[in-house]
């Protein structure tokens, strides 16, 4: 402090500072800035006070951080049965989008994110496959995007082409384009209705199909939406399949996706109506009904000079009832007879199962 001297107005600041804070402060700073700025004193208070939390935390810890500006409306349990849901739907569009191709396609669900609808939007590749789907009897709308390195390999495939992987091409779909690439779009759609029908019975129905995704307003911006990612790989082509919910419009069926909802959803008590189709689906399956008359044992040598007239001797009694099985386990004693001059067989008493008289024992 010998070789240097302060300022007036360094000299002033000083004295200010020191009558605004009670306790004495620390060795004084040459800047003037940075003693009377009001913002340099809120990250020491900040810092002492995460020191002391930090202290009232046990080891092992793990602090995350949370924005209150976006907050997570969709609960994990909720997430992890969409996760379930979408994941039974990327095999079955596999297989469909393999047989209407005949080609191997593989997809994969990569993703189950919530985000705003704004930073969906500004994600995607402009021009894109863009088609927004009407899900009756829910309100509002859904979303399907299909990349453009995708849309123009599936469309390549159709026309009789081998799709190679090479730059994307930069201009939006032709009405030609559009007729053959909505055949894939209805056909995950109907793989979509086939994973939400124990939610909700869908009516999935394309409204209509862009090609600038930022021309489209589904929600506001800031709307949390769901956005379930799928991976479809064909052959050595690489394309994303997005899906788009917004929240609002499934937020009435937060039960039924719930983990314990979704558990006990399939095991809730039939009703009348599951009842009657299953026993209709039942009642008009065939079965197999095969009657054994006899039973007996030869050498291979007297089986290979048998002919016709020959007798083979049985050691069961011919008025002894007869077995007769239904798809192979043996149900009922019978008795052969005939029935207005064809062959039948009068039942005579049911036969029991091993298990059955184990449990009566």
């Amino acid at each position: 402090m010998s070789d240097e001297s302060l300022s007036q107005n360094q000299v002033e600041s000083l004295l200010k500072a020191m009558e605004s804070v009670d306790e004495p402060s620390s060795a004084p700073s040459t800047d003037s800035r940075t003693v009377n700025s009001p913002k340099s004193k809120a990250p020491g208070r900040g810092k002492s006070g995460s020191s002391k939390m930090s202290g009232l935390l046990p080891q092992g810890v793990r602090v995350t951080a949370y924005d209150f500006k976006r907050p997570e409306r969709v609960g994990k349990d909720q997430m992890r049965a969409m996760h379930s849901l979408h994941e039974t739907l990327a095999r079955n569009f596999g297989a469909a989008m393999s047989g209407l191709l005949r080609t191997m396609i593989e997809v994969k669900l990569l993703s189950v994110d919530q985000l705003t609808y704004s930073e969906f939007v500004f994600s995607l590749d402009n021009p894109s496959c863009f088609s927004v789907l009407k899900p009756e009897p829910l309100e509002g709308h859904w979303i399907l995007d299909v990349a453009p390195t995708l849309s123009y390999a599936v469309i390549d495939r159709m026309l009789g082409g081998d799709p190679k992987p090479g730059e994307t091409i930069r201009r939006p779909l032709t009405e030609i384009e559009t007729r053959l690439i909505r055949r894939s779009v209805d056909l995950f759609l109907t793989q979509l209705t086939h994973s939400w029908e124990n939610i909700v019975e869908l009516d999935l129905t394309v409204d209509r199909m862009e090609s600038n995704p930022q021309l489209v307003q589904i929600v506001p911006p800031n709307e949390v939406v769901i956005l379930i990612g799928f991976e479809v790989l064909l052959g050595k082509n690489r394309g994303m399949m997005n899906l788009c919910i917004p929240f609002n419009t499934i937020e009435g069926f937060n039960s039924q996706l719930s983990r314990n909802g979704w558990v006990g959803y399939g095991k809730g008590k039939p009703s009348d109506q599951t009842r009657q189709k299953i026993s209709t689906n039942i009642d008009t399956a065939p079965v197999d009904v095969v009657v054994t008359l006899a039973r007996s044992k030869i050498r291979t040598a007297d089986l290979l000079e048998l002919a016709v007239g020959d007798v083979i001797a049985t050691e069961k009694e011919s008025n002894s009832p007869l077995e007769l099985a239904i798809q192979d386990v043996p149900k009922f004693q019978a008795k052969a007879g005939a029935y207005k001059g064809k062959k039948a067989i009068r039942i005579e008493s049911i036969i029991e199962s091993k298990k059955q008289a184990v449990d009566e024992e």
